[in-house]
């Protein structure tokens, strides 16, 4: 199975649309449409190949779509941690609710939290800003940078690697990214370790 990303989508392409294009190369198993973009998933890499070839920058309602190989989740992805979820919330609303920040790669729910991979670093910072400590499907969310170390209480672990957001030098309680008012500074910490990140989100924590 290949997995293909489907760019520049036009507001009127449906999924049956998109699915019937791309079955003219070959088997589709599943097709989602995600607001502009989408990902499609065709039976072999022959039919891949053939899909993109012929469909990067067909028209489509009058629009060129882009066609390209989705890139797998990597070290560049940002993982965030989603606590107090609502048991009635199910993994595409979740995702939909996050995907009005960037693109998600991935979204996991796992019993009253979630662990949500954003394409972007900046649509992180963003979705933390925008997210934490707002109320969903009448639950008062959390949402913070996660990493896959072991997790242990706040405020436990040592200076070598924060647990929250894996900057090291500083205790997890002690972490910008939990504090009301410092996601400038996770932002700051972030252009560090991984690259610039746009500065509005500089701002005070809940300004716009």
């Amino acid at each position: 199975m290949v997995k293909l990303f489907i760019g520049n989508l036009p507001r009127e392409a449906t999924e049956q649309e998109i699915r019937s294009l791309f079955e003219q190369y070959g088997k589709v198993l599943e097709c989602d449409i995600i607001k502009n973009y989408g990902f499609v998933h065709i039976e072999d890499k022959t039919a891949a190949e053939d899909a993109i070839r012929n469909l990067h920058h067909h028209k489509l309602h009058g629009v060129c779509i882009n066609v390209e190989a989705s890139k797998n989740k990597s070290k560049a992805s940002t993982k965030l941690h989603v606590g107090n979820i609502s048991p009635a919330c199910t993994n595409l609303e979740l995702r939909a609710k996050f995907e009005e920040y960037g693109p998600v790669i991935e979204c996991d729910i796992v019993k009253d939290y979630a662990f949500v991979h954003m394409e972007r670093a900046e649509d992180a910072v963003e979705a933390i800003r925008g997210l934490d400590n707002t109320e969903f499907q009448g639950k008062r969310m959390r949402v913070q940078l996660s990493t896959s170390r072991l997790r242990t209480a706040p405020g436990m672990g040592d200076k070598s690697g924060c647990y929250r957001c894996g900057k090291e030098g500083h205790w997890s309680k002690e972490c910008p990214v939990d504090r009301p008012g410092q996601v400038a500074d996770f932002a700051e910490a972030y252009n560090e370790q991984y690259g610039a990140v746009r500065t509005p989100y500089a701002a005070g924590y809940g300004e716009t």
